[in-house]
């Protein structure tokens, strides 16, 4: 009989605390949105830590009892999508198990890089990542959604910052 083999995990030694450079740059844009530094301080630190999608159960089908009780016959497991008051949807991410747990401590953490999370926001057709909800909270969007997704990194160009792709290097 072969061997059976299961997958490593992305990241056996995590803790599930936010990097700390993440986190002193949510923690500061989240005190001044307006600072220039304060998204781009956010959008580096981000590009290259992992980040926790939250999973939660969702009810599949539901039977009725002879009280007319609803119970769920079964249910699913689903990344999670908030929708704006302006319409707009975002998947949530989370930096660490402390911000994920004051949102939701029954949502289970999913580690993944946050440019995988930009990605599955896209595929999902949402407009943004949502990191943080409830405690230090960064929209992630627009160019820099898409930037992200596709692994380009964020540089400094003279005054200004831009998104280079590593590939044309």
């Amino acid at each position: 009989m072969p061997e059976r083999e299961l997958l490593a995990p992305a990241y056996p030694d995590d803790t599930g605390a936010a990097d700390p450079a993440l986190a002193a740059a949510l923690t500061a844009y989240a005190a001044d949105p307006t600072d220039p530094a304060g998204l781009p301080a956010a959008l580096a630190a981000l590009q290259t830590v992992r980040v926790l999608v939250p999973v939660v159960a969702v009810a599949g089908d539901v039977e009725l009892d002879e009280r007319g009780l609803a119970h769920d016959k079964t249910s699913d497991m689903a990344a999670v999508l908030v929708q704006g008051q302006d319409g707009r949807r975002a998947l949530l991410a989370f930096s660490g198990t402390d911000s994920l747990a004051a949102w939701d401590p029954a949502a289970r953490p999913v580690p993944v890089p946050a440019r995988q999370a930009a990605l599955a926001a896209l595929q999902d057709g949402a407009e943004a990542l949502l990191l943080d909800l409830g405690t230090a909270p960064l929209a992630v969007e627009g160019d820099h959604l898409r930037a992200l997704a596709a692994g380009w990194r964020l540089v400094r160009v003279g005054d200004d910052l831009g998104w280079l792709d590593p590939t044309s290097v």
